[in-house]
């Protein structure tokens, strides 16, 4: 049969570790057999970072801005022990950081439901996004040890020279500081993706800040979001028969473990990256949420929202045999060549995209799975599959 044709490239971002291998047995066994795949190609490993002073980064966002839609791999973000065990220039900022800072969208993340695996809130009857503010906060942040008694201050220089002082704190001993900033521009562009979402989907949409402890830097969040909802969003969401709702974070948290699901929830970014982490775990598997960035202007960038397995990755190398769950790399596949295809008007990209996230919830629900699942699962007799088998068992059902 002949492949399915692409006339359009998506934007590939390889990255490190167990994912790494995971990616390309994806694309040998899954991908390529069917399609005439089309990319450009980005290495965001972190040697090759490491190599072009992050550049590859920098080039692979806009490359996405060119092109509309890219597929990344997940990748290392270094820390003190990965600067002496990749030999680093300096330790690099996190790679997806800086992508989302120059894209300028929000991250939305959502659960993979299959039967067998349920969740373990109990009440959890349907999936939970979250939302995730794709700038600012610590993921751009700058840091300073302080190494003994002084002062720390916030300092705004107006364009006229003007300057205004905060205290940050007066040290009597060593201790750290950081300066986190954020852009009423990409607030906006927050709230306007979140509740465009909320309309597509036709559901709910929360927002959490912790606006009485932060009265400044949170509370522009909120006013934000306030603002926009009245403006633009009150009507329509009313129309829709649906509602935006604002509460504190540690409100939001408890309200969450007795919801049942089915609406958005919207984060600031370190909020998210943690409550994501918690909703894909408590539904299942941290490998088992999907992750799109999507801007403004309409680009797309599709990633699992796991990291890159590391302890795996280690057996890998040592030649042993391991288990590991390559579902949400697999959808972070088919959600980019999905969107490529609806951009590019070709069905057959978009019906392929669909089989493909069939074929690999059937083998699941066949009871032929990886071993987090395996653990979980609420179905009879499973066979825990390696990680290269499970992906060849995906395969044997999207051939048939």
């Amino acid at each position: 049969m002949a492949k399915i044709q692409m006339t359009t490239p998506l934007v590939e971002m390889d990255g490190d570790e167990m994912t790494r291998i995971i990616w390309q047995m994806i694309k040998d066994e899954l991908l390529e057999p069917h399609i005439d795949l089309k990319t450009e190609y980005y290495d965001l490993g972190l040697e090759h970072r490491n190599a072009t002073d992050d550049q590859v980064t920098v080039d692979s966002a806009e490359a996405t801005k060119r092109l509309g839609v890219a597929v990344k791999c997940a990748t290392i973000t270094p820390n003190a022990a990965r600067m002496d065990e990749y030999d680093l220039k300096q330790m690099w900022k996190s790679p997806n950081g800086t992508i989302r800072a120059i894209l300028d969208g929000t991250v939305f993340r959502t659960p993979i439901t299959v039967a067998g695996i349920e969740p373990c809130v109990r009440n959890w009857t349907k999936p939970i996004t979250i939302a995730r503010h794709a700038y600012g906060d610590v993921y751009k942040n700058t840091e300073m040890r302080v190494p003994g008694p002084g002062t720390v201050e916030l300092v705004y220089t107006a364009a006229d020279g003007t300057e205004t002082r905060e205290l940050v704190h007066e040290f009597d001993g060593p201790g750290v500081a950081q300066g986190m900033h954020n852009l009423d521009a990409s607030i906006e562009s927050f709230a306007r993706s979140c509740f465009e979402y909320a309309l597509d989907l036709g559901q709910d949409i929360w927002f959490a800040t912790k606006d009485t402890i932060s009265k400044k830097y949170d509370h522009r969040f909120k006013d934000v979001f306030q603002e926009i909802y009245d403006a633009e969003y009150a009507v329509r969401f009313e129309e829709a028969g649906i509602e935006y709702f604002y509460t504190l974070i540690d409100d939001a948290v408890a309200r969450v473990m007795k919801a049942d699901g089915g609406f958005i929830w919207a984060c600031k970014n370190y909020d998210g990256d943690v409550m994501s982490d918690m909703v894909s775990s408590a539904f299942g598997s941290l490998a088992m949420m999907t992750s799109v960035l999507v801007s403004p202007q309409g680009y797309y960038e599709y990633e699992a929202a796991h990291g890159t397995v590391q302890r795996h990755y280690y057996k890998h190398l040592k030649g042993e045999e391991t288990s590991t769950n390559s579902v949400a790399t697999i959808f972070a596949w088919s959600g980019a060549l999905r969107k490529r295809g609806e951009l590019d008007g070709l069905d057959d990209l978009v019906a392929f995209a669909d089989r493909l996230e069939k074929a690999t919830l059937d083998t699941i629900e066949a009871g032929e799975m990886t071993g987090d699942l395996a653990l979980i699962t609420t179905l009879p007799n499973p066979t825990k599959l390696s990680t290269r088998d499970f992906i060849l068992a995906v395969a044997k059902r999207l051939e048939a």
